[in-house]
């Protein structure tokens, strides 16, 4: 099983058929996909990287990641995606972890060199294309069990934790799409706005199997008026999206009176959705949402809430399920339960499990971490809810301190790490206040060193020289002291209520 055989598959069928585009203008047929993926493997093989090694992508959205993907997975290697959000220094500890080999860029995210690499390739130069023209090669074989994507997410510790996906898990996600999700059709498009190193890249799998069209906005990223220019030019057009971003295409359409009509699916995940926010898109955009729940664990299956699902309005407890995340996806079962793994009755809350094909091999050379996310077969997320008698779950809280903000993991303890190395600082909390736009805003409650004054500017300057920008706190309060218990831990459920109290 290797996820690569879907492109030489479509290639054959149809290898005139359109398949990548930047905007509107097309850049590959599948035939020419299915060619330059395997000269890029060719080089691969050429240059002594052997099944299972490391590539990273560390790149903005463009369409050539599709074809470093599939020509990674050609020549049977892994692909570590990296945020391209990320600070290089944060991109860096990743490649050690990872023990990578190569990496593609491009070089407005990525330092001139990193350390540690055999090579590194920016994909906008013509050493690139030289990789690209190398002759074919067969395609390698791997078990469904061999790591494809290899996918860094916040941990415990607040250092990120590689999550091991198998083929296997990736084309159990693929072929569940299409059960859940929504039915795609070769006259299909997906648009990538939302990162690719993330849910939406890995969405790319069941589009690839259908033989739909893949777009790359010309912008790269979540333009409002570009998207609906696509979706009239490129329709019948789905995209994931980040809560905030659903608010933002959302607001544009009202403002500008937009007709949404050549968008097909929008899935919107990653964080949680106020339930008058989904009502407000419903009638502005129409019945063309799908929710999920899942993590990167669990890539993109755990739940969904189906357009069928939202559009039942008649149904006596409509509102409630509004507010859910749906109910467990095809091929896995969900759990709420409590310490001891047992199941707990309807409206219980405990800690959300999750069971079946899609749950990650474990943690890359983390068998602790393994052990105690993965036990007697289920996963557990971390994550706190409810089920009801009809099977739909309600997210009521994490277990963890995960901040998600505008669809971005957070680790607050990765932030009061750095903020404890700027000058002046003695102590310091962050936690996840609310906010309408990016669903929780990370906010630093900071104390001075005795004798010293701290100003906002000054903190935001030296997490900005360390961490991504989408870390750094929006605001930062300068406080006497942290609230604490007898045993001097601090009380972050004290600081959110004080935020939400004003």
């Amino acid at each position: 099983m290797n996820l690569a055989q879907q492109l030489a598959r479509v290639s054959r069928l149809d290898p005139d058929r359109p398949a990548l585009f930047n905007g509107t203008q097309p850049v590959a047929t599948y035939g020419e996909w299915a060619q330059r993926a395997a000269g890029l493997a060719a080089s691969f093989a050429a240059a002594g990287l052997n099944p299972g090694d490391r590539v990273v992508l560390f790149q903005r959205n463009h369409p050539r990641y599709l074809e470093v993907l599939l020509g990674a997975w050609w020549a049977g290697l892994v692909v570590v995606p990296v945020n391209a959000k990320l600070h290089p220094g944060e991109a860096q500890w990743i490649i050690d972890n990872a023990q990578a080999r190569w990496a593609f860029v491009t070089s407005d995210v990525a330092p001139s060199q990193f350390e540690a690499l055999e090579r590194q390739v920016d994909i906008e130069t013509p050493a690139y294309e030289q990789l690209l023209a190398a002759g074919p090669v067969s395609m390698v074989h791997r078990a469904p069990d061999d790591i494809a994507w290899l996918f860094y997410t916040s941990g415990t510790t607040g250092r990120p934790k590689g999550v091991m996906l198998t083929h296997r898990n990736l084309m159990t996600m693929g072929l569940t799409y299409f059960v859940d999700v929504d039915p795609i059709t070769s006259q299909d498009a997906i648009v990538y706005a939302a990162p690719m190193s993330h849910g939406a890249g890995i969405y790319a799998i069941p589009h690839l199997m259908a033989g739909a069209r893949h777009i790359v906005p010309a912008s790269g990223g979540v333009e409002p008026a570009e998207l609906f220019g696509l979706a009239k030019a490129a329709g019948p057009l789905s995209m994931f999206a980040a809560p905030t971003i659903v608010k933002r295409l959302v607001d544009h359409a009202e403002a500008h009176g937009e007709s949404s009509e050549g968008f097909k699916t929008i899935v919107y995940g990653g964080a949680p959705m106020y339930a008058a926010d989904i009502e407000r898109a419903l009638r502005v955009m129409g019945p063309r949402f799908v929710q999920i729940y899942g993590q990167g664990e669990t890539p993109m299956v755990g739940t969904a809430l189906a357009r069928a699902h939202l559009a039942d309005t008649a149904h006596p407890r409509h509102a409630a399920r509004m507010a859910s995340v749906g109910v467990a996806q095809t091929p896995v079962e969900v759990r709420v339960a409590g310490a001891d793994g047992q199941a707990l009755p309807a409206g219980d809350i405990g800690e959300v499990l999750v069971r079946g094909d899609t749950v990650m091999a474990g943690y890359w050379r983390n068998p602790e971490a393994t052990a105690a996310a993965i036990r007697d077969g289920w996963l557990w997320t971390g994550d706190m809810g409810a089920l009801d008698a009809d099977g739909f779950l309600t997210l009521k809280d994490r277990s963890k301190d995960l901040i998600i903000s505008g669809g971005s993991n957070i680790y607050p303890r990765e932030v009061e790490e750095v903020l404890l190395t700027a000058p002046g600082v003695a102590e310091v909390a962050v936690v996840g206040a609310p906010d309408p736009e990016w669903g929780e805003a990370v906010v630093a409650f900071v104390v001075p060193q005795t004798g010293t004054t701290l100003e906002a500017f000054a903190l935001d300057a030296h997490c900005l020289s360390q961490i991504a920008r989408f870390k750094r706190p929006k605001r930062y309060e300068i406080v006497d002291g942290l609230p604490k218990n007898n045993y001097g831990k601090v009380l972050k459920t004290e600081l959110r209520r004080r935020l939400i109290g004003g």
